[in-house]
């Protein structure tokens, strides 16, 4: 019995029967022979962290544009966070953990740099209908060519709308949203930007007071309520909480004059960086003047951009627009 083989025994013999059992996976968009020492989901999980864009996800925003203080979170620590809550959950409810896990590897591989501000950018520029998780299956799918099975590609695609066809698509959206809620007051008290007590009080009666607590009370409430809905649900108390928390973010972070006073600067950033790449499409690199032949010039642009890192955008906008000094 090969180890692969051994691998479909134990989830036939250990998962829940509504888990996605890997051996009844939809494939491939181009079929390939199996591995002998590996299941599908985990070769999905391997051709993700040797990707280009899952590496690059070390070097862009979270929410705190570009920090150079090595604690704030960047969209790779995000990533591995939902990662590991994502599987606390499988392993809860006898779900398939290497499928939550390429999923979460690979929810944000689209993200744009500086978050949010470089979305909005190319939403503005390049199509109002651009987002960062349908970038992220283009990058799987075309940029990278990684080939992905058909549930790791639909958990990508849905991991923002909740909407994905398998419970541990689905789990995706709760522990992505569970991971950046904590980490980002998390990030925002080493700001300075909130302290723990002006956390409303109804609020931490319920999660609780510490970062830990509030995740554990989260995960704890989708562990005891999904059995009894057949789907993954949070119970209507901690999920009245977690609301009113990630409300509170928008209100005294995601908005807040410090934690986003750059992201004018950078958003205008990328705005020339766009313009300048669509009205010199010869500037880009090679595989990006292929897409432009193929596709179009914007789309080529957007999908330069968006695979920026901060500091490579920083970069590039340096080297095209700023002079540098005469040396003699």
């Amino acid at each position: 019995m090969t180890a692969r083989e051994m691998i479909y025994l134990r989830e036939r013999e250990m998962l829940a029967e509504n888990a996605t059992f890997t051996q009844n996976t939809k494939g491939r968009l181009v079929p390939i022979v199996e591995d002998d020492l590996r299941s599908e989901f985990q070769r999905d999980r391997d051709r993700i962290i040797h990707s280009k864009a899952f590496r690059r996800l070390m070097h862009k925003t979270q929410v705190f544009l570009s920090p150079e203080v090595d604690h704030y979170r960047t969209r790779l620590t995000h990533t591995l966070e939902v990662m590991q809550i994502a599987r606390t959950i499988a392993r809860a409810l006898r779900l398939n953990e290497d499928l939550c896990e390429a999923i979460a590897l690979g929810h944000d591989l689209g993200h744009t740099p500086f978050g949010h501000a470089g979305e909005r950018v190319l939403q503005r520029c390049f199509d109002p209908d651009y987002t960062h998780y349908k970038q992220s299956l283009r990058v799987v799918d075309f940029l990278e060519r990684l080939n992905l099975t058909h549930e790791v590609r639909d958990g990508i695609l849905c991991h923002t709308t909740g909407g994905a066809e398998t419970l541990e698509g689905r789990i995706i959206w709760y522990a992505d949203r569970i991971a950046y809620i904590n980490h980002d007051i998390d990030d925002a008290c080493r700001a300075g930007i909130l302290s723990p007590d002006s956390i409303p009080e109804k609020v931490r009666r319920v999660l609780g007071n510490t970062h830990s607590e509030r995740i554990g009370t989260m995960v704890k409430s989708i562990v005891e309520e999904s059995p009894r809905c057949g789907d993954i649900v949070m119970g209507d108390e901690v999920g009245e909480a977690t609301k009113q928390l990630h409300e509170f973010l928008y209100e005294n972070v995601y908005f807040n004059p410090i934690a986003k006073g750059e992201e004018g600067k950078a958003e205008a950033m990328l705005e020339t960086l766009y313009d300048y790449f669509v009205r010199h499409p010869e500037k880009m690199p090679s595989e990006y003047i292929e897409i432009a032949e193929k596709e179009g010039v914007p789309r080529a642009a957007a999908d330069y951009i968006s695979g920026m890192t901060d500091r490579y955008a920083i970069n590039q906008y340096k080297r095209l627009f700023i002079p540098e000094p005469f040396r003699g």
